[in-house]
């Protein structure tokens, strides 16, 4: 899949170096995969979140960070919303 929105999440590890890491993993994941459906994604993604509008809330770093994003799963495509710590995502509005 193509990921829209590599800069906010390069941005934000340069902020949070602690989850750098799981952030490039996250990412060469994504754009190897094939996910058709948000079956797919929860299978290999167990505690991810469900959203409407086909918005997937993954956590990052055991749940330390929370990334937003928006799948389009015909376009073969995941747009990066925006990336944040835990309290941060307590306070974000959908």
């Amino acid at each position: 899949m193509q990921v829209v929105g590599l800069l906010i999440l390069h941005d934000f590890c340069r902020n949070h170096t602690d989850c750098t890491q799981q952030i490039n993993a996250w990412i060469a994941e994504a754009q190897d995969a094939e996910r058709k459906t948000p079956s797919d994604i929860k299978r290999r993604f167990v505690t991810a979140s469900f959203l409407p509008d086909d918005r997937v809330i993954f956590n990052i770093k055991g749940n330390k960070y929370r990334l937003d994003t928006k799948i389009y799963y015909q376009r073969r495509a995941i747009i990066v919303k925006r990336v944040g710590t835990h309290e941060e995502y307590d306070r974000w509005r959908f």
